[in-house]
């Protein structure tokens, strides 16, 4: 683990950049939690610009969490796929292992980090090389070796940012996640935080002694320690998100800040609408329906410990410091707000059921959901009757792929015997993120623009959080709402 600098460090003055003011020297305890993602410090030259970002707000003592470097986390796994057909003498000439070691001697060399970093990072990557040869001999990548695989990013780019900031006079410590007491269970890939044991273990280990110098903690995102195995575990693809939130909850912060490089929540996806703009305040429950139905903003697990710990999230763009973002917090005022942003989640598929027994039977829809259950598929979007059940399915929440015919067959003969069923591929689900009080009003204009652009709903829901309503058509035709109805409502 990465030492706090001491202030005499030669390599100090050979660090490339000005020199950074350390932040928060007024500050007894960490005052805010800042998350950057792996855009944000893909390069040398974006980890100083995050070292930039996070000195330049002097009034706090900021705890850091970052994700891999760039791409790195996809190359981990591409390189853990590789390693099942290259043989274990030939797993050193592996193109994605070489781009990430290429890529993290570059950054060492480029920030000018010490030399027990670099040994610290030598030390990482040759045990990464060991974990490829041993999934090359046993021919298998296991949830738990795929875990221990991607870590190395989180470990890697920690120890080179913290180093970096030592280096330029900033006082700072790297620290892995697990090691500060992140507790989940032991399922691998995606694993769930066990909160009872992880906050008062975080909480102690973040919080500053008497006389104990201050610095800038730097800590592993997306990482925990299963609780059984004790194994490193994962939270899920954007999970950095959550381990940003958990340590403002375990700290007891009004406020943490999630960097992305976007200005905030947007009230469409801008790769979709070129008018989209930010949002400038959500609710918890808001942000968490935003996540879930297409918005890749914010992890939607992230919004638990905030919620939870009444802990304030604010987005903000780490390419535009400048702009306010957008605040997500327990509650705001809506009485004048209508829409607050439309998103778009496509390849989704439409399952119709319709029971064959008579109108009456009890236990129909507790018979459909326990085919689901049984097959492990996720069910989004629900539209019931007595006798008819009509839902969204999002395999990739589980498959992390997309189903194929054959498995969606076999899920609709499982259905026989108690309802007839049919299933549609190629749709999308449009969510009218709003103020459903308002909902008569807001579904006059929606089907008005919708007929008038030909596009036709094949169902909808509202949600019993009451600030969504989703909406499903045809994929082919989504983009086309999606881009009239934001014109309609913030044009």
């Amino acid at each position: 683990m990465q030492a706090v600098a001491e202030a005499t460090r030669p390599e100090q003055a050979a660090a490339p950049g000005p020199r950074l003011v350390a932040p928060g020297q007024d500050q007894q305890q960490v005052t805010v939690v800042y998350k950057f993602g792996g855009s944000s410090v893909a390069t040398a030259e974006r980890m100083r610009e995050v070292a930039d970002i996070v000195c330049s707000f002097q009034e706090h003592l900021p705890c850091v969490v970052l994700s891999a470097m760039g791409k790195t986390t996809n190359l981990l796994l591409q390189a853990g796929t590789e390693a099942l057909r290259t043989p274990a003498t030939a797993i050193g000439s592996l193109a994605p292992l070489k781009a990430i070691q290429d890529l993290h001697h570059q950054t060492a060399e480029e920030l000018g980090v010490d030399a027990e970093t670099r040994g610290e990072v030598d030390a990482l990557l040759t045990q990464l090389q060991q974990l490829l040869v041993g999934i090359s001999i046993m021919q298998d990548l296991t949830p738990r070796a795929k875990d221990s695989l991607v870590s190395f990013g989180e470990r890697l780019s920690t120890r080179l940012f913290a180093a970096y900031l030592n280096a330029q006079g900033v006082p700072a410590r790297q620290y892995d996640a697990p090691d500060i007491g992140v507790t989940t269970s032991d399922n691998f890939v995606n694993a769930e935080v066990n909160y009872e044991l992880t906050l008062p273990a975080v909480r102690e280990s973040l919080t500053f002694q008497p006389g104990q110098q201050r610095h800038l903690p730097i800590v592993t995102g997306f990482l925990g320690r299963g609780l059984q195995t004790g194994a490193i575990t994962t939270l899920g693809r954007g999970g950095s998100d959550l381990t940003c939130t958990l340590l403002g909850g375990a700290l007891g912060l009004p406020e943490v800040q999630v960097w992305k490089d976007v200005d905030g929540v947007l009230t469409a996806d801008p790769r979709v609408v070129q008018l989209a703009r930010p949002v400038s305040e959500l609710t918890f429950e808001e942000a968490t329906e935003l996540a879930f139905f297409g918005a890749t903003v914010l992890h939607p697990l992230a919004m638990q410990p905030a919620a939870d710990c009444n802990v304030g999230v604010r987005v903000k763009n780490s390419y535009n410091r400048g702009a306010p973002g957008t605040l997500i917090s327990a509650g705001r005022d809506m009485a004048g707000s209508l829409m607050t942003s439309i998103v778009m989640k496509s390849n989704v598929t439409l399952v119709d059921i319709v029971s064959t027994r008579m109108m009456g039977q009890f236990g129909f829809l507790a018979k459909v959901f326990k085919v689901f259950e049984e097959n492990k598929i996720s069910v989004d979007v629900v539209a019931t009757s007595e006798v008819s059940v009509s839902l969204t399915l999002d395999p990739a929440k589980v498959w992390e792929r997309d189903l194929i015919a054959e498995e969606l067959e076999g899920l609709m003969q499982d259905f026989d015997g108690i309802a007839k069923s049919h299933y549609r591929r190629g749709m999308a689900i449009i969510s009218l993120i709003c103020n459903v009080q308002r909902t008569s009003e807001i579904l006059e204009r929606t089907f008005r623009v919708l007929n008038r652009e030909g596009v036709r709903v094949q169902m909808m829901s509202q949600g019993a959080s009451k600030t969504n309503i989703a909406l499903i058509v045809e994929d082919s035709e989504a983009k086309q709402a999606l881009k009239a109805l934001h014109e309609e409502f913030f044009g």
